[in-house]
């Protein structure tokens, strides 16, 4: 009886030291982790563009080491320096601007909204309507938000300094996981196979598949549309063109569309009276906002094998349960979690835990 109760307490004791052990390393490392789980989602989604460096500078993974760290800090640094930069050139202009709206009246409604077909008339009237009371009113109830909203966009750029801190932190943890891959590669397999010898492996592989499908599909198809849609803000001479491509990549890589900046664009020309640029940047906004149903879908597929749905379903989730990061780990949790239980229901009994990895 003594024997077990100073076993009993043994136990219970290397728990609680290892539980406490556990936290406590948690707790000393929370600045890092969101930095390593970005750097750690950016190094699998580009290990095979790392390893392609890699042979064509005579196979020496120091220059590979170097030349991605240089790749990540003109993607992450440079337009994050210029879009700040941008936004601080013309704080007084946006301030300007939102002041403005409380005189703000729309002109009469231009000939060419009458002539439409079946609805023109009661556009035009509702145009009218709006240019009398709507936009005044409107600009009146907001005016006295305009000092917080300036104060909010004051705050906002003073943290531009923990900002870029952090992606700095990010991309040196990049470039420490690039120089020693492989080493961590088989470290996470065999903690995979340690927590579930017959899947534990194939988990960490689906993991990386995952990654890897996602930053194709979502972040990929996000840089085409915001890209395209800067092009033709730029083009079409709407101001602020950088400052709203920035936005359109926010709100692409959040799965809503670069259409929400796009169309109030268009609509701006068309009340400036630029028809011809309005025209064009609508046929633009049609194109830009629906070409990633043909993007997407064929890129996640060129990084996993998984369903389309499954993949959406971890973006969006994954975005509003863990934030900005949540757009890997949401998929990749999902990921795992679908080939684990999928596994399990289709296996034959009495093999669980038999089966080769897959």
């Amino acid at each position: 009886m003594t024997t077990q109760r100073n076993e009993l307490a043994r136990i219970t004791l290397s728990v609680l030291f290892i539980g406490a052990l556990i936290v406590s390393s948690a707790w000393i490392m929370r600045p890092f982790i969101a930095p390593l789980i970005w750097a750690a989602m950016i190094v699998v989604a580009t290990w095979p563009l790392m390893l392609r460096v890699q042979n064509r500078l005579w196979h020496r993974r120091a220059l590979a080491v170097l030349v991605m760290t240089l790749a990540l800090l003109l993607v992450f640094v440079v337009p994050l320096t210029l879009a700040i930069t941008t936004l601080v050139g013309h704080a007084d202009e946006i301030i300007d601007w939102a002041r403005g709206l409380a005189t703000l009246q729309l002109p009469p409604p231009p000939d060419w909204l009458r002539a439409l077909p079946l609805v023109g008339e009661a556009a035009a009237h509702l145009w009218t309507t709006l240019a009398a009371e709507g936009v005044r009113d409107l600009a009146l109830r907001a005016e006295p938000y305009i000092g917080q909203i300036a104060k909010w966009f004051l705050s906002e750029v003073g943290s531009f300094g923990v900002v870029f801190m952090q992606f700095l932190l990010t991309v040196a943890l990049a470039a420490v996981l690039y120089a020693d891959g492989e080493a961590w590669a088989r470290w996470l397999r065999r903690f995979g196979t340690r927590l579930a010898p017959g899947r534990g492996e194939g988990a960490v592989t689906l993991a990386g598949q995952a990654i890897r499908g996602v930053a194709l599909g979502v972040v990929v198809t996000a840089l085409v549309q915001s890209l395209l849609g800067g092009i033709g803000l730029a083009v079409a001479g709407i101001p602020f063109a950088t400052v709203l491509t920035a936005v359109m990549f926010m709100l692409c890589i959040a799965q809503i569309g670069p259409v929400l900046v796009l169309a109030p664009a268009v609509v701006w020309l068309y009340w400036s009276d630029s028809t011809g640029w309005g025209t064009f940047l609508l046929v633009w906004t049609i194109f830009v906002g629906t070409i990633d149903n043909v993007i997407r879908p064929f890129l996640i597929r060129q990084g996993a094998d998984l369903p389309l749905l499954l993949i959406f379903a971890g973006v969006i989730g994954g975005l509003f349960a863990f934030g900005l990061v949540g757009i890997f780990v949401g998929p990749v949790v999902l990921a795992v979690g679908y080939t684990l239980i999928d596994a399990w229901v289709t296996e034959p009994r009495g093999t669980a835990g038999h089966d080769d990895p897959q």
